[in-house]
């Protein structure tokens, strides 16, 4: 009885209780699986409360709109990164949950088989077979896997950003370790292995510029056109509704940006927030028209 106690405190403690009782060690070895499941669901679940306090801090992070300008109302940006940056920290949390889950509860089971005194070591050289069997078979789920859990960590899109993933031009629906869905202007989804993107182009990170140009007859008064557009650029700036929601900073007149035999060409610009140069292109398409048509200047065909 000894022997088999022998560095063992809860048999030795039981063994004591129950007056050298030959199912002592049998009890103690029960009670102590019991103890060694119950700690490891214990830790795991304190450190899923740990990862869900770091994911829920990296959620609700500062607002980032403060870079585009001060003083300005941006209720539906700051909405947009919130969403963004939730998404993404609680993705990683839930892959930290995962792996934490694995770690702590397989080290669980390999300490039970060893109180059992069954022999772990071949166990554990078939599952180091098995996984890389395994590995071989599924590099290239292995290689999505990778590709998602950098392009998370590097922000380098999510939801709801319009991108260019390499063939397809869509807005992204959906971001997953594996794959990513987008969907195109034509309203088809498309399912791309993260793995397979080699460069993206995001539209919609930081902030976009909307530009015009304006083909006038060659024999325009220059600095008149200019002086024109430079009013149609104070006018958009000037609006409340634009410059809270769509526009960054004053737009600007370029001047001549093309110059040949039969038209000048002007450009306009306007520095926008994320994906709302079209909607602010449109705007100063209309704008521009409507003073042309006031001054009586018209367009011409660009050759």
């Amino acid at each position: 009885m000894t022997a088999t106690c022998q560095n063992d405190p809860v048999c030795s403690a039981l063994t004591g209780v129950f007056n050298n009782a030959s199912w002592a060690p049998l009890v103690a070895m029960v009670v102590v699986v019991v103890l060694i499941i119950v700690l490891g669901f214990l830790l795991r679940n304190i450190a899923h409360r740990v990862i869900t306090k770091v994911v829920t801090r990296a959620a609700t992070g500062g607002s980032l709109t403060s870079r585009f300008r001060k003083g300005v109302a941006t209720d539906g940006i700051d909405a947009l990164l919130h969403e963004r940056r939730r998404q993404r920290a609680e993705t990683m949390g839930s892959v930290l949950k995962h792996i934490a889950s694995i770690v702590i509860l397989g080290t669980a089971v390999l300490t039970v088989l060893d109180r059992l005194t069954i022999p772990i070591a071949p166990l554990l050289t078939s599952v180091g077979i098995l996984g890389v069997a395994i590995g071989f078979g599924a590099q290239e789920l292995v290689k999505d896997f990778i590709a998602g859990m950098f392009m998370l960590l590097e922000d380098q899109y999510g939801v709801g950003d319009v991108i260019d993933a390499g063939g397809v031009v869509g807005t992204v629906e959906a971001v997953t370790l594996r794959v990513t869905r987008l969907r195109d202007l034509d309203g088809r989804v498309w399912y791309i292995r993260n793995g397979t993107i080699t460069r993206v182009g995001n539209e919609s990170q930081g902030w976009s510029r909307a530009y015009m140009d304006v083909p006038v007859a060659y024999d325009s008064d220059v600095v008149g056109v200019r002086v024109l557009l430079e009013h149609v650029a104070e006018e958009i700036w000037a609006d409340t509704e634009l410059r809270e929601a769509k526009i960054v900073e004053p737009p600007q007149v370029f001047g001549v940006e093309q110059l040949s035999d039969s038209s000048l060409v002007f450009r306009i610009t306007a520095k926008t927030l994320p994906s709302a140069q079209a909607e602010v292109s449109r705007e100063l398409r209309l704008r521009v028209k409507s003073a042309l048509d006031a001054a009586g200047i018209s367009m011409v065909a660009t050759a």
